[in-house]
């Protein structure tokens, strides 16, 4: 049987691999599963109800809710009429959500629970969207619920079905995805059934679970990434089973006890340093034992046998150390994957080390989305850099070092925008995905920086500012860092502390607890925190090196227009916001000792 549409991944786990759990969420304290006939035969209720509210195909119809298995029955059932589902995410604002419902010319939506409902009601007011054509997730006063479309779709005739899944073709757009960005309005990505599907097929040979495992699902299923894993693991006949909350991760790894999960960095880092922050609590020798791993762990090589004494030792630390670590996450874990960011090399280093593979991966909306990812076997994943390409993936390194990619997963374009299109692809057909990077040892692709944030100082010298805040947020006591200095004679950068953490250093060094706003003031912290960039910059050439820096209170979020919601830095809102103490701190540069500058 052949997935040539997405909705075809259902017949296909059917007649192939049949789940009794297919999908699987946590209801009044118990995971209640859905079997892969009943995810079928629900995806077709929801096909049905809507074409009986006058949705066909082409149509828009939009989906606002945290990963759930409605959200899976409401992407089959609209992609089987030919509509085009349009995923967002439920932090966005309201005026975001009134550009994309205009821009999309969105006709229906799926909407989780009351808050998000208020906000899309507030959104949609002056549209031409019919409330009645609102359908929540969550049992809502004066909201139609979703059982009600699985009953207007009970009603409809089941034979009309067939016409129009078979009118649907693998071209077609399957679905439009408003991609964040750090400046400007969103723009729709264009995705078909062949640009993600192609993605699916060119990524399985990196598959390393079969139809006997589980996966939780925590990663918003409206970035392209989550999507397009959870096609590749129903396709493998992996049970799916959504985590509650972004909260409750560690405990829904220990009940599910899955062999794989996606993650970004970010979360990777914080499991990480609560690990750290325990190790630190620890006394006597069950301290030292646990630095000693880190330690061993810190070292440790994919590409490279550090000989028996070493592998020795790493086998000790597994038995004393590590093996708690792989229990607290459930006990069966096989891999992690790893995307939509950066990964800190010594991250990807111990998790591998106490027998957690990480593959890391690297792509974009716009290429559906994997260009590249570290393979489960060790001499197919080079720790620092993304993996080999996938199948059939075309890439080529520009004259200015940008990544250039050709292949079936790119997408059709911008919706709305061909001027936009047209300027994302060369005369060749190649797509420039505005990353900077290197094939390394002509295989491992390593990405370096994004080109459109490189920014010159006034010596001529490019930085790339993203090399440096990744190597600052390797300490724990550094929640977040930009790097400012555009046309300046030096760099600088704006740091945000883990004020967990920092609480925690305080009190382990005599200083009083205080207030945020209080404790970037501090001169023990700000001498702390230019003493940490201090030791980073050693990794960097004398003109790439921050030599100022500005603690500030509270953090960057979604909410405060600093993030986007795939956790990106805004770079202009935060430098706008910021620009007078960006100005003094050029200013008192000039005039303070050169021995108090970070450098």
């Amino acid at each position: 049987m052949d997935v040539r549409r997405a909705f075809d991944i259902l017949p296909y786990q059917l007649a192939k691999k049949p789940k009794k759990d297919a999908l699987a969420s946590k209801i009044d304290g118990q995971w209640v599963p859905i079997s892969t006939q009943q995810v079928q035969d629900q995806a077709d209720l929801v096909s049905l109800g809507l074409a009986s509210l006058g949705l066909k195909r082409g149509d828009k119809v939009a989906i606002i809710s945290m990963n759930r298995p409605e959200w899976m029955l409401a992407d089959f059932g609209i992609s089987q009429i030919g509509a085009t589902s349009v995923p967002m995410y439920p932090s966005i604002t309201v005026e975001d959500y009134k550009y994309i419902f205009t821009d999309a010319g969105v006709r229906a939506i799926f909407v989780s629970d009351t808050k998000l409902f208020d906000k899309v009601h507030e959104a949609i007011e002056g549209l031409d969207i019919p409330v009645a054509n609102i359908f929540t997730f969550d049992k809502i006063e004066g909201a139609r619920h979703f059982d009600e479309l699985l009953e207007l779709g009970k009603k409809g005739n089941a034979a009309d079905l067939q016409p129009l899944k078979a009118a649907v073709e693998p071209d077609d757009l399957l679905t439009l995805i408003y991609t964040s960005g750090t400046t400007g309005q969103p723009k729709g990505v264009m995705l078909t059934h062949d640009n993600i599907l192609s993605n699916c097929r060119n990524s399985q040979r990196f598959v390393p679970v079969t139809d006997h495992d589980k996966a939780l699902s925590f990663l918003p299923l409206c970035h392209i990434f989550e999507r397009m894993v959870t096609y590749l693991y129903m396709i493998n006949g992996v049970s799916i089973y959504y985590a509650e909350s972004m909260d409750t991760i560690a405990e829904n790894l220990r009940e599910v006890k899955p062999e794989i999960f996606t993650t970004v960095p970010r979360l990777l880092e914080k499991v990480y340093d609560k690990i750290v922050a325990k190790g630190h609590e620890l006394e006597g020798v069950k301290k030292s034992l646990f630095f000693w791993a880190l330690d061993l762990g810190l070292k440790y090589d994919t590409q490279k046998d550090q000989g028996f004494f070493y592998n020795t030792q790493l086998a000790l630390a597994n038995k004393l150390i590590f093996n708690k670590w792989r229990e607290a996450l459930g006990g069966n874990l096989r891999c992690i994957v790893s995307g939509g960011g950066a990964l800190q090399p010594r991250l990807a280093r111990v998790f591998w080390s106490a027998g957690i593979p990480v593959m890391e991966g690297y792509g974009l909306t716009e290429t559906s989305p994997v260009i590249a990812v570290g393979g489960y076997e060790p001499e197919n994943n080079m720790i620092g850099t993304v993996g080999p390409l996938i199948d059939n993936m075309q890439v080529k390194i520009a004259a200015d070092g940008e990544i250039l990619t050709k292949s079936a997963s790119v997408m059709k374009g911008y919706y709305n925008q061909p001027e936009l299109t047209a300027k994302e692809f060369d005369e060749e057909g190649w797509f420039h995905t505005g990353d900077i990077g290197e094939l390394v040892n002509g295989k491992f692709l390593k990405i370096t920086d994004r080109k459109k944030e490189m920014f010159k100082t006034s010596g001529g010298k490019y930085i790339a500012p993203q090399v440096l805040e990744g190597k600052f947020k390797e300490d724990p006591l550094i929640e977040q860092a930009m790097v400012v200095g555009a046309d300046q004679k030096f760099a600088s950068a704006l740091v945000i502390p883990s004020f967990a953490d920092l609480k925690g250093w305080c009190k382990r060094n005599g200083v009083p607890d205080a207030s945020n706003e209080e404790l970037v003031k501090n001169p023990k912290i700000v001498d702390l925190y230019e003493g940490l960039v201090k030791k980073y910059n050693q990794s960097f050439a004398q003109w790439e090196q921050v030599k100022k820096i500005v603690l500030l209170p509270e953090l960057w979020t979604v909410e405060s227009g600093e993030m986007t919601p795939t956790m990106k830095v805004k770079r202009k809102v935060i430098t706008e916001n910021n620009k007078a103490l960006i100005t003094d701190m050029y200013e008192r540069a000039d005039t303070e000792p050169r021995e108090r500058k970070a450098h």
